[in-house]
């Protein structure tokens, strides 16, 4: 009863409109004053600081600068006009080239938003001039820009391996191949589309010196998640050390390479960075005390032996966890929708010998899904902000595409050899 009571609260000032940050607190102390529950008020402030006081968050703000200083340099514009040099010559060319520069941008950024806005600043304008409608240019690019949360430098990784006590390295490596089959699913989709429509029939491919040219210059910026991946594999560095590593390399390239930024340009990037990081920190503390207080009150193993109950078998335990994650992805941003959820679910999983690298992937693609999932959803706005269209033209083309990604998302979850299978090769390596 105390479940429905905390989470039916919850959700109810949410979609009241309240701020996350302060329906969480609100929910928070209001059950403990509520149910008179012996607990000073005070406890509810400590376990806001707790949450935000791990040293491997330092990394969170460092990865939202490298976002911000990348998607305002011209590392974007390089890696697009690198895959338009390879790919666009193929049906649904400029469609294929919008997923593959989100996937390459997703490596360097790890962030949905940064990835979406990016990308769909430089790809859009050049969709609709060549025919492409609206709704389908802003539904790719709200899709494809969610690839980022799968790619080896992605924020809600780095979250979840602090909250799971799993390997960063190892989870980093385990969602590149969930990454690449759900850009393949994508591309076909643009294929099919640019083969339909016929808006986007294709060409001749780039001649060898047209592709060097474009390798050249985007070189500096496809090196980046090599390097930074590599040192946190390697062990060279921590995964805090290598958001920093990834700011230094960051500027260097933006600023002595390509020369789109000068140090003026720094104390915006900054601000902006400190912005969003802020936003994320208060909601991390939040998320924090509102799990104290489920954790204290054995809200967490009620759940659990509920779910116990109903999914008596591994596989029905999947279904129920793909389907939890969606729906508390709509409302809630993929951080502290991993926060909530992961402290709930790992205990189960663990129940089902479950690997834990697996189930962060599971959570993490779920939760990338809800970010351009109507009516509410981070990428989905930024888009459909970019292509000035309306979310009904979005959600017109949204559904197949929606498909094609959680067919892949299924095929993961059944088949966690997919997740294990590069991680493990590159440790033989070693």
């Amino acid at each position: 009863m105390l479940s429905l009571v905390i989470f039916g609260s919850f959700f109810a000032l949410a979609l009241m409109g309240v701020p996350l940050m302060v329906a969480l607190l609100a929910t928070t102390a209001g059950i403990v004053t509520l149910y008179g529950m012996q607990y000073p008020l005070e406890s509810v402030f400590l376990s806001f600081i707790g949450g935000v006081e791990p040293f491997i968050l330092i990394a969170v703000p460092l990865f939202v600068f490298t976002g911000e200083l990348l998607a305002q340099g011209g590392v974007g514009k390089r890696i697009v006009e690198f895959a338009n040099v390879l790919f666009g010559w193929l049906p649904g060319g400029l469609g294929v080239v919008t997923v593959i520069s989100c996937l390459l941008f997703g490596g360097v950024s790890g962030s949905a938003i940064a990835d979406t806005a990016a990308i769909g600043s430089l790809v859009i304008p050049a969709m609709l001039a060549r025919g492409y409608a609206r709704g389908f240019a802003a539904a790719l690019v709200a899709v494809a820009g969610t690839l980022a949360l799968l790619m080896p430098l992605s924020i809600p990784f780095l979250v979840y391996a602090f909250v799971s006590g799993v390997s960063m390295r190892t989870l980093s490596m385990a969602g590149l191949v969930p990454a690449l089959l759900s850009g393949a699913a994508l591309i076909g989709v643009c294929m099919w589309h640019g083969k339909k429509t016929g808006v986007d029939p294709g060409g001749k491919p780039a001649s060898w010196g047209a592709i060097a040219k474009a390798g050249y210059s985007a070189g500096p910026a496809l090196l980046m998640p090599v390097f930074i991946v590599g040192g946190i594999w390697s062990g060279y560095f921590t995964p805090t050390e290598a958001a920093a590593v990834a700011v230094a390399y960051g500027l260097v390239i933006s600023i002595f390479f390509y020369k789109d930024m000068s140090f003026k340009d720094i104390p915006h990037l900054l601000l902006k960075a400190f912005m969003t990081s802020a936003t994320v920190m208060l909601v991390i503390g939040a998320t924090g005390a509102l799990a104290w207080l489920i954790t204290a009150e054995g809200v967490a193993q009620q759940l659990a032996d509920w779910v116990g109950s109903v999914a008596h078998v591994k596989w029905v335990f999947l279904i129920m966890l793909n389907v939890a994650l969606v729906l508390l992805g709509i409302f809630i941003e993929p951080l502290p929708a991993l926060l909530m959820a992961a402290p709930l679910f790992l205990p189960l999983a663990m129940a089902f010998q479950m690997d834990l690298v697996h189930m962060g992937v599971i959570m993490t693609a779920n939760l990338a899904i809800a970010l351009y999932t109507p009516p509410v959803g981070g990428t989905l706005f930024v888009a459909a902000k970019l292509a000035n269209a309306t979310i009904g033209e979005i959600t017109r083309h949204l559904w197949v595409m929606m498909a094609a990604t959680f067919s892949v998302v299924m095929l993961i979850t059944y088949v966690p050899t997919l997740t294990s299978w590069l991680p493990r090769l590159i440790a033989s390596m070693r």
